[in-house]
């Protein structure tokens, strides 16, 4: 699900993860009157609430079913905070964590590179982009898949990528699940996600 540049402005933030999005030279919603554009309005509890689970929603490219399932699956787990557990089970998307490794420049490209069978886990090839990986799984290219268009020069292009701490990527290029992701950066305010369904 590729996000639309109108979408990024109508949630006031640059989700598509384009150079040229429409947000950067356009930053409020579309369909704004030229006297409207310089009085911001101001949003509800409910509002901001909603607005918050788009902006998740759509970055990491998700329907709303599925997403209000993850939201109703961290709620009824035992023992664990919400929001930490919406973090990891999001984070943890093998369509996530092929563009978490510098293997795609978007979680949309992401999906169809495991889509299309090029990832695999524990050497096996998986075409499901929301299979959660765990602990101690191998993600890595598919062997026949290596030379194709988005994988060539993919070794010089990820000397100097920088990955999460909680993947550990071996010399062979092959990444091994180090534990669970953490909330470290705060990109999104998941407590209002969790608020929002819980109304």
């Amino acid at each position: 699900m590729r996000i639309s540049c109108k979408i990024c402005r109508r949630l006031g933030e640059s989700l598509c993860g384009r150079d040229k999005c429409a947000f950067k030279r356009k930053p409020y919603p579309p369909g704004k009157l030229e006297s409207e554009k310089k009085h911001k309005s101001v949003r509800s509890e409910f509002g901001s609430y909603l607005a918050e689970k788009q902006k998740v929603r759509h970055s990491y490219g998700i329907s709303e079913k599925q997403f209000a399932n993850y939201v109703k699956y961290v709620r009824e787990k035992k023992g664990a905070n919400p929001t930490e557990a919406l973090y990891e089970a999001l984070e943890t998307r093998l369509d996530n964590v092929a563009y978490r490794l510098g293997l795609a420049a978007s979680r949309a490209l992401a999906r169809q590179l495991v889509s299309h069978g090029h990832i695999t886990v524990n050497g096996r090839k998986v075409t499901i982009p929301s299979y959660r990986v765990k602990k101690g799984d191998a993600i890595a290219v598919r062997e026949g898949s290596k030379g194709i268009g988005p994988f060539k020069d993919l070794r010089e292009r990820l000397e100097k990528y920088s990955y999460p701490n909680w993947l550990k990527v071996s010399a062979e290029g092959v990444a091994e699940v180090q534990g669970a992701p953490k909330d470290t950066d705060r990109a999104y305010n998941l407590n209002s996600v969790i608020e929002f369904y819980s109304r």
